[in-house]
């Protein structure tokens, strides 16, 4: 017993028996980056391919010196960078919400600058930058977090500097601890924050006059960060959708199983549907609902309710009292008469004409709101669920935007599809259950797939500094093909966006667009998933064996992959 006691103490902080093996797992690396057991730095040259976007003259103007410096010209890997300097400091950040195999880009960037140069962490996210607190990362805790986790070792915050007290405060952090370079390892909005940094800090930062560099890596795993075949999808999504298709593919197995349940399940991904998607591409529920596509046909609520009962009802026809519907985090937000709601509904809020109205109880409130909105909007107040008004009334976020996580969406349409069965044929026998799939995806153990996609962007963004850069994301391309590191310049995808009531240079989010070969797929198979038991249950992450080596199915077929199988190296 007392081996045994011992054991299990050993198997404490991050030493499972999973955890322990999963470190000593072999990491492919691109040819570029020469021998996968010493990764050296590749050398980048410009492509022939130029970004540019509808804003791209004012975003010169604000941008000058990085977009001189880049010419929004691509940058591609062209071998072994044998005259990489010595003596570089730089600093890694994590930005936004956590990703699995964040920590293989620390590792991968650990590796390619090697013994010569030195790597800081910052504590934790952009806030930490701010505040200076940076450590050294050495060797034995790339030993120990690489293959694991998302963000745990450094962690990560969403703090987006923006004040000239920030900038100023930022800059003081590089001088103090004499930074050449920083990372920024983030989404959509990171990235945009990191172009402004990069021009922030482009020259006039240190004492000889230089400035520091800064380089992106695209992360989220709502898989909205892509750029066409220059990036086909950011890091996080595969772990993500695989661990929810594990999910989901157990729920289907139960509806076969139980036959008498229907499981209206809410994916986390609220601006795009890309993890609804892919998680319907492995799994092939009975019904999968995408934002994008509600909101360019213009389905109101009621005849969402009315598609999924109608599916009931067909199903039930044949025997069938069970199934699943998939539900994009961001629906309510896509639905054009929920839309124009919420855009009421803020304005309302932010303007109450009435004294003490946080002192309201929640009916008073929704009687003072339902009062004060249009008819039409007012009507549709009035139709829904209790639970989902309580959450329309909440506290917005940071940014002032619905919280729609909150939003259970999922109960939602569940309660109002039963009510629609009702009225098809109330002798239709129609239970639920609600399911959230979030945060479970977000930091787990990454797939093979990511941790080697992540290791090869930390090898990228290393070499990028080592090549002299600043302004550029990393990213890898070819993922079928061996892998090809390359480089896009920030500035190239920045437009302008109206935010919070003034103009702001973003990268626009990547949404599932209709004509995709991934969406076409779908459509041309929704109708028999729908009428029968088609389902595939995709089963647990896999790091060995037959299915380690699969790329997500969305990105294999948009990017024209003649298979599933991945191939770095």
């Amino acid at each position: 017993m007392s081996m045994l006691l011992d054991h299990l103490l050993k198997m404490e902080n991050h030493n499972s028996i999973f955890e322990s093996a999963v470190r000593t797992l072999p990491l492919p690396v691109c040819a570029a980056f020469g021998d996968a057991a010493g990764p050296l730095p590749a050398a980048f040259a410009p492509s022939s391919h130029i970004l540019a976007t509808r804003d791209a003259e004012k975003v010169a103007a604000s941008f000058p010196d990085s977009v001189r410096a880049s010419g929004n010209v691509v940058l591609t890997s062209t071998g072994v960078n044998r005259n990489a300097p010595r003596g570089k400091r730089v600093a890694v950040l994590f930005s936004g919400g956590p990703a699995a195999g964040g920590h293989n880009v620390v590792c991968g960037l650990k590796r390619v600058l090697g013994p010569d140069n030195t790597l800081l962490g910052v504590r934790p996210g952009p806030k930490g930058l701010i505040k200076g607190s940076l450590l050294e990362i050495t060797d034995a805790d790339i030993e120990r977090f690489i293959n694991t986790g998302g963000f745990d070792f450094l962690g990560t915050d969403r703090t987006k500097i923006k004040t000239d007290a920030q900038f100023n405060s930022v800059k003081e952090s590089c001088l103090k601890h004499k930074l050449d370079a920083i990372v920024v390892i983030g989404g959509d909005d990171s990235n945009t924050n990191a172009a402004v940094l990069a021009e922030f800090l482009f020259k006039g930062i240190k004492a000889d006059g230089s400035g520091v560099q800064v380089i992106g890596v695209p992360k989220t795993i709502d898989g909205d960060l892509q750029i066409g075949k220059l990036l086909p999808i950011s890091f996080g999504f595969d772990t993500a959708t695989k661990v929810y298709g594990e999910m989901v593919g157990n729920v289907l197995q139960d509806t076969r199983s139980s036959l008498k349940y229907w499981h209206f399940i809410k994916l986390m991904g609220r601006s795009a549907s890309h993890v609804a998607l892919e998680v319907a591409l492995q799994t092939k529920p009975a019904v999968t609902l995408i934002s994008e596509e509600v909101a360019g046909e213009k389905q109101s609520l009621a005849s969402i309710v009315d598609q999924i009962a109608q599916t009931v009802v067909a199903r039930a026809s044949k025997g069938i009292n069970h199934g699943v519907v998939l539900i994009p985090e961001g629906l309510i937000e896509f639905i054009p008469e929920m839309k124009g709601l919420i855009a009421e509904l803020n304005d309302t809020l932010a303007h109450p004409d009435a004294a003490g109205f946080a002192a309201l109880n929640s009916l008073q409130k929704a009687e003072f709101v339902e009062s004060r909105l249009t008819p039409a909007n007012a009507r549709l107040w009035s139709s829904l669920p209790v639970y989902v008004v309580r959450m329309l009334l909440a506290e917005r976020d940071s940014h002032g935007n619905l919280q729609v996580s909150l939003i259970p969406t999922e109960r939602m349409l569940g309660d109002m599809v039963k009510e629609r069965v009702g009225e098809i044929d109330a002798r239709i026998p129609f239970a639920a259950h609600y399911h959230f799939f979030g945060y479970e995806g977000r930091c787990g153990a990454p797939t093979l797939f990511d941790a080697a996609y992540t290791y090869n962007l930390g090898l990228t963004a290393g070499s990028l500094i080592l090549d002299g850069r600043t302004g550029y994301m990393a990213t890898v391309t070819d993922l079928g093909r061996g892998g090809v590191p390359q480089a896009i310049p920030l500035t190239g995808l920045l437009n302008i966006e109206r935010r919070h009531g003034k103009d702001e240079f973003v990268i626009e989010k990547a949404m599932v667009k209709m004509d995709s070969p991934a969406m076409r797929y779908l459509v041309s198979r929704r109708a028999a998933w729908a009428a029968d038991d088609l389902f595939s249950s995709p089963g647990p992450r896999q790091l060995w064996g037959n299915a380690a080596r699969q790329m997500p199915i969305s990105v294999a077929l948009n990017s024209g992959a003649e298979s599933l199988e991945f191939l770095i190296g």
